[in-house]
Formats: structure tokens, sequence, C-alpha cells
């Protein structure tokens, strides 16, 4: 091999070094990348999650109120038809 084609093999042996370097390069970035999107979208869902959890526990709260003011108002309707039915047997 002469020494300008033993030359010319290694420079295209860097080159094509250079050009899976510049692959790699880029595949890394690319995760790089991908790894901060997925991060942003982690946050993204955790901020979601606390604030639905938030919103469940209001509306947990908010039904319990209900329910009580149910029972209180079916006791005051119990109460109310006991005192009728009284007034109308003591009638009969």
């Amino acid at each position: 091999m002469s020494e300008q084609s033993a030359i010319d093999s290694a420079v295209k042996r860097l080159a094509m070094a250079l050009d899976a370097l510049d692959a790699a390069v880029e595949r890394r970035t690319d995760g790089d990348r991908n790894e901060d999107t997925l991060a942003a979208q982690v946050q993204t869902l955790g901020l979601d999650r606390s604030r639905l959890a938030a919103a469940l526990d209001g509306e947990t709260a908010r039904s319990r109120k209900l329910e009580a003011t149910n029972r209180e108002v079916a006791e005051r309707l119990d109460t109310a038809i006991a005192s009728i039915q009284s007034v109308l047997a003591e009638e009969n």
C-alpha cells in the first residue's frame, strides 16, 4: 500500500468515525431532550394530581355537609309528618 493510499484510507476511517460520533451526539441530544420533555410532563401531572386531590377533598367535604343537611331535613320531615298524623288522629 502506498503512502497516499494509506493516508486516504486513514482519512476515510476518520471521516466515518466522525460521522458515527455526530450520530451518537445527535442521539444523546435527542435523548436529553426527551428526558426534559418527560420531566416537564411528570411535573405537570404532579401539579394536576395536587389540584385534583384538593378539588376532591373540597367535594368530599361538600358531600358530607349535604348528607348532614339531608339527614336534618329528613328528621324535620319525620317530625312534621308525626305531628300531622297526631293532629289527624285526634280529630278522628
